[in-house]
């Protein structure tokens, strides 16, 4: 997602399937459902992050902004005066510096994922956390299907 990617894995969408068979022995107990409850919350958790991460602003409007921008700053240098325009240099130097600055951080701020502003996975952690504590105080000795990355264990 820091790189603009908002298609995010596609090992997430089989979990669901790999937890009801991993958990099968569990199933009609109070547990499951606690199990189940918590897969859903990681899954809205998953949806409202990659909705986060994909960009709101358009590529093009952005190049539109930069244009404008460069188009601003040309037209007002041949503006100013030949003679005595020290003032007026600094003056176009620091707008130009601070529309700049601007831009860069509307870009960094639409992508919360990378860069500067760097968002990160807060909510599905807990919900994660909340769920291997759930199933770890219900069944202590039942393993996770899966390992830290995601990627199903062989049994």
């Amino acid at each position: 997602m820091s790189e603009g990617n908002s298609d995010g894995s596609p090992a997430p969408s089989v979990w669901p399937t790999d937890f009801r068979q991993a958990f099968r022995q569990v199933q009609g107990q109070p547990v499951f459902g606690m199990l189940v409850s918590a897969d859903n919350d990681r899954s809205v958790a998953r949806d409202e992050r990659l909705a986060q991460a994909s960009p709101s602003i358009a590529g093009a409007i952005f190049l539109f902004l930069i244009v404008t921008l460069a188009i601003t700053v040309v037209a007002l240098g041949f503006w100013l005066p030949r003679r005595n325009n020290r003032g007026q240099i600094v003056t176009l130097t620091v707008i130009t510096a601070l529309l700049t600055t601007t831009l860069v951080i509307i870009r960094d701020v639409d992508r919360p994922f990378g860069g500067i502003v760097d968002v990160g996975p807060t909510a599905i952690a807990q919900v994660e956390q909340q769920a291997i504590r759930d199933l770890h105080a219900h069944h202590p000795a039942v393993a996770l299907p899966c390992d830290d990355r995601g990627n199903r264990r062989t049994a």
